[in-house]
């Protein structure tokens, strides 16, 4: 005759609603980043409408915006979004080849980007017109600036993520920190978009 021996009422809890909890508690977490980060950077296009306008007789965005080199910028990080959604689909097939070969080209994408926005900030340096020449220039350095540091820590973080996936492959942590990276850079490319709108297009009109 068989025995079955006792179990403590929790054992049958041990494994998957503990990793379910888990999940859930990171991804709510990162929600409640994420809105935080969206009222700083309400703040700061706020600060830019408010500001904007005062050259102290100085340039202004006629004088001192590339819209062709921005419009490639602003390429780059959208092209770079449609390759991290690549990524997320790789990894739901399970193909860790595809989801690190796609991360690599959004990686690329992003360091493009961060280039092009150096350029421009070391161009405007260059001709007089820094932070400190205007409050118009200082909300746009806080602004802008604040953005690209965000772009700079995404990079960081697929970095780090892609070491991770390469050496772990998609386990289900992977899949979640690839997941929250997910939200996190497609966040930046529609602060973006009203970045392009607001500061770079109105401002030329």
């Amino acid at each position: 005759m068989s025995t079955v021996s006792p179990q403590a009422p929790g054992d049958f809890w041990e494994v998957e609603p503990h990793h379910h909890h888990e999940g859930a508690s990171t991804s709510i977490g990162f929600w409640v980043y994420l809105m935080s980060d969206c009222l700083m950077f309400a703040i700061l296009f706020a600060t830019f409408g408010v500001l904007g306008g005062s050259y102290a007789a100085g340039p202004g965005p006629k004088d001192l915006f590339d819209l062709e080199l921005v419009a490639l910028n602003t390429a780059f990080l959208l092209l770079s979004s449609i390759t991290y959604g690549l990524a997320m689909l790789a990894m739901v097939k399970n193909n860790k080849g595809g989801t690190l070969g796609w991360l690599a080209v959004t990686l690329v994408f992003g360091l493009a980007f961060l280039a092009v926005e150096l350029y421009e900030f070391s161009h405007l340096i260059h001709l007089g017109a820094g932070p400190q020449r205007s409050a118009f220039l200082s909300s746009f350095f806080a602004l802008v600036g604040t953005h690209g540091l965000h772009v700079a820590f995404g990079c960081l973080w697929l970095v780090t993520l892609m070491i991770q996936v390469g050496q772990r492959g998609l386990i289900p942590a992977n899949r979640r920190r690839l997941s929250c990276l997910s939200m996190f850079w497609h966040f930046l490319d529609v602060i973006w978009i009203g970045v392009f709108t607001f500061v770079y297009l109105l401002g030329m009109i």
